[in-house]
């Protein structure tokens, strides 16, 4: 695959995702969540789709679900904060860490490599209506290009060492790309100890809205320190998209996630 057809891929998956030219979209009152069904024809699953995330997550069915195979190896990391993408479509406000590992994510027999993760302040789903201060998005991608996302809560506690490195030197402006040479991750390491996992079918976040996308989140979160958020909600802040409807959609919780 060309260099200019991965990096589309990337920003085609999670809440980065292709904007048709001249088309803006955000959090603003003018081009938020409400409004995004109706600015580009190609986003109408926005407004008409039944099968949306973000979701609360209450009401689970407990459910023992077929055994996930998790495989993080490290990766040299790139980030960027990505607001405008190659077309120069403003996509709205996070930090992109693109991972260019292989097969990391496996459901069944069917891999899907970890494209990007990035993160949404506050946490876009809930519990019992509640939100958490951030939440990082996991985007995986299988070969024949079905979406797969893990979502991992984040509080206040501990200085989060597995992101020190990266969130001590953040873009400092929009467009900015970081390029880390020698910083490697062990994505490992950014997920809980306890594997327990909420899982529906969703979709993207935010345009196109695209749906049946496989979503597992964990009920467990990590921590990163009062700093680290703070530095994080100066970049990034209120991209939340509002809570959508669970329809007749099936929500299960498996409290017996491989480790």
């Amino acid at each position: 695959m060309k260099k200019s057809m991965i990096i589309a891929t990337l920003l085609a998956v999670g809440s980065l995702v292709y904007a048709g030219q001249d088309v803006h979209w955000g959090y603003e009152p003018d081009n938020g969540p409400a409004s995004w069904g109706k600015l580009n024809k190609d986003w109408r699953m926005c407004a008409e789709g039944d099968q949306q995330s973000p979701i609360d997550l209450t009401g689970a069915q407990q459910k023992n679900m077929d055994m996930l195979k998790l495989e993080f190896p490290t990766a040299n990391l790139k980030i960027i904060h990505q607001t405008h993408v190659v077309d120069a479509i403003d996509n709205g406000h996070t930090i992109q860490i693109n991972y260019d590992g292989g097969e990391t994510f496996k459901i069944g027999n069917e891999n899907y490599a970890l494209r990007q993760y990035h993160f949404h302040s506050p946490s876009e789903h809930t519990v019992k209506g509640r939100h958490y201060p951030m939440e990082m998005h996991l985007v995986h991608l299988s070969k024949d290009k079905k979406i797969a996302v893990i979502g991992v809560f984040i509080i206040e506690g501990r200085r989060n060492e597995a992101l020190h490195k990266i969130w001590s030197n953040l873009p400092k402006k929009k467009g900015q790309e970081v390029h880390h040479e020698n910083v490697q991750v062990d994505i490992d390491r950014l997920l809980p100890q306890n594997r327990a996992t909420y899982r529906y079918s969703g979709s993207l976040t935010t345009p196109p809205c695209s749906q049946a996308v496989r979503w597992f989140v964990y009920a467990e979160p990590i921590e990163m320190s009062r700093e680290q958020i703070e530095a994080g909600r100066k970049i990034f802040h209120g991209n939340n998209r509002p809570i959508q409807p669970l329809n007749n959609r099936t929500l299960l919780y498996d409290a017996d996630f491989e480790k």
